[in-house]
């Protein structure tokens, strides 16, 4: 394989790696969205109390995301403006954004395998909160927040493990809700399928960011062949099999 054919075979790499690049971002933008304006959260966020930390974890799984997502569809833009128009400058550019973005996946990665999800805790202590001021508190307290969560997550109270559901959890859950499953189940199998979510899209980043792809794209720059010099108006060149050259005036 020639020069001329690794530097279209290298440019087509770079383009396709791009491509899924800006896929990859628009899906991050997707969940980003999805995590601050999705019905199940926003149901979590309008009952959840002003003091209690789930609006300001929300807020902060939104703008990391949206942070990510910003620097991934940078970074596929300056590489493929970069890979067309054989810019080192934009090259360069781009290959910061991705190292940027590898580092904040790998952060993202290890509290995926290491902690639990901030924002879910805050959503499950939410619902405690609601439920056990709807179940000790006055009559009416908590209820419509609550309920608005329940129908939500098609679901009704939660189990207890010391005693059995009597009293005033009866009157939560009537009729068909009965039947229901318990809340705290419920939410924890959403943000299981959201958090198998986050950690599909961490892992095809990572993939995306290995340094193959960069690495790639610096050599077929490298190999591009140099413009021929511009000679003097008037001048004459002369090719010696040496490799010497002689310009005559």
């Amino acid at each position: 394989m020639g020069p001329r054919a690794r530097v279209r075979a290298a440019k087509c790499q770079m383009l396709m790696a791009s491509f899924f690049t800006m896929l990859l971002a628009l899906s991050v933008a997707a969940l980003a969205t999805l995590t601050y304006f999705g019905v199940h959260f926003t149901v979590i966020s309008q009952a959840s109390p002003h003091w209690a930390p789930y609006a300001a974890a929300q807020r902060w799984a939104f703008f990391l995301g949206l942070s990510l997502a910003l620097l991934l569809g940078l970074g596929a833009v300056l590489g493929a403006t970069a890979t067309v128009r054989e810019a080192g400058g934009l090259m360069a550019a781009a290959f910061l954004c991705f190292a940027l973005v590898f580092c904040a996946l790998a952060q993202v990665a290890v509290w995926r395998l290491h902690g639990p999800s901030q924002v879910g805790e805050a959503m499950l202590d939410t619902y405690d909160l609601l439920y056990d001021r709807a179940v000790r508190g006055p009559s009416g307290a908590g209820g419509p927040e609550l309920a608005a969560i329940q129908d939500t997550f098609l679901c009704c109270g939660k189990s207890s493990p010391f005693s059995r559901l009597g009293g005033s959890q009866d009157l939560l859950c009537r009729g068909p809700q009965a039947e229901r499953q318990d809340c705290l189940q419920g939410i924890r199998s959403f943000l299981k399928t959201h958090g198998n979510i986050i950690s599909t899209l961490t892992a095809l980043g990572l993939a995306c960011m290995v340094p193959g792809a960069p690495a790639t794209g610096a050599q077929f720059l490298q190999k591009v062949p140099q413009p021929t010099p511009h000679l003097p108006p008037g001048s004459r060149t002369l090719a010696i099999p040496a490799r010497l050259t002689l310009h005559a005036g």
